[in-house]
């Protein structure tokens, strides 16, 4: 014990905490410092060890008392001592390796010390604080289970709906259904109007952007043509100027001037013949622009039913994801479900293996209990033909005969006692055997909660 893991807590605190924790009633009001402090009291420490197996395995301190029916013991009378303190030392040396003491021994029983009681108590006191930080945390995860079975309810409830309203969403009602065909195909044609039409548009508007370059192109060509007629009038004035008397030279020049003139007139009709047609062009295209406009606005009109479709679409897939994520959370409760459906079915088989065992325990013990009676009545004939013999003897053995009335009379009330003792013994074992199946539930519960919690 010079190694602890636990600390060896004061003696105050562990008489205030076995009062309060592990002893009830008139046995909590007389434990006292003085019960364990300078020398422990035999007594209360065997009390204290029992009150500790009755909290944790359900071990009531009359069971330590009861001898097994199936040993013949001659004179059970002699074993009521010693049986208590034997079998709350075989429970202490079973229970304290799992508080980390593996030196208990029976002087701690019948003359406990002050400093290994004291550590006793202390690891008991240790498993105990540790027992109920675990059960602490067993009931929040129990909790937290049942919220999450709430939880999948809901959950579950809420798919039915969800899948109920997809239903009412992608069925379309007979009434309603050749109107959607209907639109279905005003739909198709609008959209394949919308294509012509804008295929039409495109190529009217490369149609535009090449006469609006042709007309630059004019443009352009005109104004060249006016600087070259000004330059033209300034060389005619310079001629002018410079005409010399020869006649046949100034007709010459006078022709030329007139065939320049006239190109000019032709090129200066030709461009207002262009600018016509061109104006005629424009007006052409800006009806088009403004038959373009209104296909717009048709297809803008288009495109926002479009997008409220594909929001519609984009839900509808949303809620399938969601449905297909409950279902498969679903299918995993299913699946844990069967899993404790199985365990369930494994304690089951174990519990009616444990009730055979019970039947065959109970016909031993009637068997048993058959035997001993047998032997008693075999006992009582021959108690009666001793009596017949000794009703035959003279005056000198009537002192002899009440002596034997006064030992059948004993003999009575001890088999009463016996049957009364059985009955008793009977009820308690039944009643033990329960509580042993209860606490073997309860260990097995516990090591798989600590082991998962591991």
């Amino acid at each position: 014990m010079a190694e602890n893991t636990f600390p060896v807590y004061a003696v105050d605190a562990i008489v205030n905490f076995y009062r309060t924790e592990v002893l009830t009633g008139q046995e909590a009001k007389h434990l006292t410092k003085s019960d364990l402090v300078p020398s422990p009291k035999p007594e209360t420490v065997q009390t204290l060890y029992m009150r500790v197996l009755h909290l944790l395995y359900r071990f009531r301190p009359e069971y330590h008392s009861m001898l097994p029916l199936v040993e013949n013991i001659q004179y059970p009378q002699y074993h009521e001592g010693m049986t208590s303190i034997l079998s709350v030392y075989i429970r202490m040396r079973q229970f304290l390796p799992s508080c980390l003491v593996f030196d208990f021994s029976l002087n701690d029983l019948l003359a406990p010390k002050k400093q290994k009681t004291l550590t006793v108590l202390s690891a008991i006191m240790n498993f105990i604080h540790f027992r109920n930080q675990r059960m602490e945390v067993v009931v929040e995860k129990q909790a937290k289970f049942r919220a999450d079975m709430d939880r999948l309810q809901t959950y579950v409830r809420f798919n039915k709906e969800a899948e109920k309203k997809i239903e009412i969403l992608t069925t379309i009602p007979p009434e309603q259904k050749a109107e959607a065909d209907e639109l279905a195909a005003a739909l198709s044609e609008l959209h394949a109007t919308t294509v012509h039409e804008y295929q039409e548009v495109n190529t009217k508007t490369d149609c535009i952007a090449e006469w609006k370059t042709k007309i630059a192109e004019k443009t352009q060509k005109l104004a060249q043509d006016k600087v070259e007629v000004t330059n033209l009038k300034e060389d005619v004035t310079k001629l002018k100027s410079q005409i010399v008397e020869s006649p046949e030279e100034l007709k010459s020049q006078m022709e030329k001037m007139r065939d320049n003139v006239k190109s000019i007139k032709l090129s200066i009709e030709q461009a207002d013949e262009y600018a016509v047609e061109l104006q005629s062009m424009v007006q052409v295209v800006s009806h088009s622009e403004a038959d373009s406009q209104q296909m717009y606005g048709l297809l803008l009109e288009l495109e926002d039913s479009m997008n409220n479709t594909k929001q519609h679409q984009e839900e509808n897939q949303e809620l399938t994801a969601l449905y297909e994520k409950k279902l498969k959370e679903l299918k995993n409760l299913c699946l844990e479900e069967g899993q404790l459906k199985r365990a369930l079915g494994i304690k089951q088989d174990k519990e009616s293996k444990q009730n055979i065992r019970k039947q065959k325990q109970m016909e031993m013990k009637d068997q048993h209990v058959q035997d001993v009676m047998g032997q008693c009545n075999q006992i009582h004939h021959k108690r009666e033909e001793m009596a017949n013999r000794i009703q035959e003897i003279t005056n000198e053995t009537q002192h002899l005969k009440a002596k034997i009335q006064s030992l059948r009379d004993v003999c009575s009330k001890e088999t009463m006692k016996a049957q009364t003792l059985f009955d008793r013994v009977s009820s308690s074992m039944d009643e033990l055997h329960r509580q042993i199946d209860m606490n073997i539930v309860d260990l097995n519960q516990n090591l798989t909660k600590m082991s998962t919690n591991v």
